[in-house]
């Protein structure tokens, strides 16, 4: 007859059955990859309104804790700063909600700790030279580009220490709200760095913007062309 089994035998069964896995569990949570969402048109053309977007958070983790910083280009997503009162929002995918908090917003990384960044005429100026923005430049000069409005023509701003200046691609009035509006944003406040876009599979090959200055642009968006395959890598611009 097998002896009944002590303790430290229940002990180790309960962590093989249920400790275990969900240590596993919180360990990819925490430190895995998550998948977030582009919500909006403010990162047209790199990003379009319902991309997945997978986000590394080790890499956040360790950027908030001092080990290695983001680069020019880089796609983030980050909280807005506290004092941005505008930012704050009750709603969550037309819930409204009965407190307030602050959305992930997507953006590009367009200034370093240390880069004096200015706007003029719809044209980035990072230290006094023009930001090289291919992609960006040829596809809002072919629509709506926007080079008169404040967010067009802003002060230099110098980026301080432990901060990145951010902005979305979308160059057309009012296209974007970001650090040009709220200011740099702290590494604290960026979860991490979207390395790829994997939802949905096939899209339109061309987004045509409303360019009415109207709210939710992206509902508007007009899309058409041959449908093509939409995972990969993001690269800078």
């Amino acid at each position: 007859m097998t002896p009944p089994q002590g303790r430290p035998g229940r002990w180790r069964s309960l962590w093989q059955e249920w400790g275990s896995p969900v240590l596993v569990a919180l360990l990819v949570t925490q430190f895995g990859a998550t998948a977030v969402r582009v919500d909006g048109a403010s990162m047209l053309p790199g990003l379009r309104h319902g991309e997945e977007l997978v986000v590394p958070k080790v890499e956040g983790w360790a950027h908030r804790a001092g080990l290695g910083t983001y680069a020019r280009g880089d796609v983030v997503v980050f909280k807005p700063p506290r004092s941005a009162a505008a930012e704050w929002t009750r709603e969550y995918r037309g819930v409204t909600l009965p407190w307030a908090y602050r959305p992930y917003l997507v953006k590009r990384v367009v200034g370093l700790p240390g880069d004096r960044i200015q706007v003029r005429g719809g044209t980035v100026l990072v230290n006094g030279q023009p930001l090289p923005e291919p992609r960006t430049q040829a596809y809002w000069d072919a629509s709506c580009h926007d080079t008169a409005s404040p967010l067009a023509n802003t002060p230099a701003v110098t980026v301080p220490a432990g901060a990145y200046f951010v902005m979305g691609d979308n160059r057309s009035e009012g296209g974007s709200l970001d650090s040009r509006v709220f200011g740099p944003v702290d590494t604290a406040d960026i979860a991490g760095r979207a390395v790829a876009s994997v939802w949905p599979l096939t899209v339109p090959g061309h987004a045509q913007p409303p360019c009415d200055g109207q709210a939710h642009p992206e509902r508007r968006v007009q899309l058409s062309g041959p449908a093509h395959w939409n995972p990969r890598l993001l690269p800078g611009d």
